[in-house]
């Protein structure tokens, strides 16, 4: 049975030096903290490409998630997936497979990004095995 989870976050994209210094690659380091029913902070790592055309980019990024998801505690991994089409957005972040530990073994699901405003929020379904 699928739940759904929401709220706000906060995060910090810090530039960092990529391996290879190479024209519209970019990398960035992820410091987020969330709030509402995911109360949690997260670290992590993108990648992303610029082009010529302006609007159009990618990016992917990997980043751990520590903390309580309706009150169940553990940790899990979220990879995102997104691209810019001439100002078109397309965005998947989804649960990595088996990367819950805790009581959060066993999560499946998809996050929506919300930015309106300036401010950031998030819209999860997800599915969790019933706690033991």
């Amino acid at each position: 049975m699928s739940k759904h989870a929401s709220g706000t976050f906060e995060v910090k994209v810090s530039p960092q030096a990529t391996a290879e210094k190479v024209e519209g690659l970019g990398r960035m380091s992820l410091d987020k903290q969330f709030h509402g029913d995911l109360e949690a902070t997260s670290k992590g790592e993108m990648l992303t490409a610029g082009t010529v055309e302006k609007g159009s980019a990618g990016y992917v990024a990997i980043e751990w998630v520590s903390g309580s998801l309706h009150g169940r505690t553990g940790t899990f991994a979220l990879q995102h997936t997104g691209t810019m089409n001439r100002g078109v957005p397309s965005l998947a972040v989804n649960v990595v497979p088996d990367s819950g530990t805790g009581q959060l073994v066993g999560l499946t699901g998809s996050m929506k990004i919300i930015i309106a405003d300036g401010k950031h929020s998030y819209d999860f379904e997800y599915a969790l095995p019933a706690a033991p």
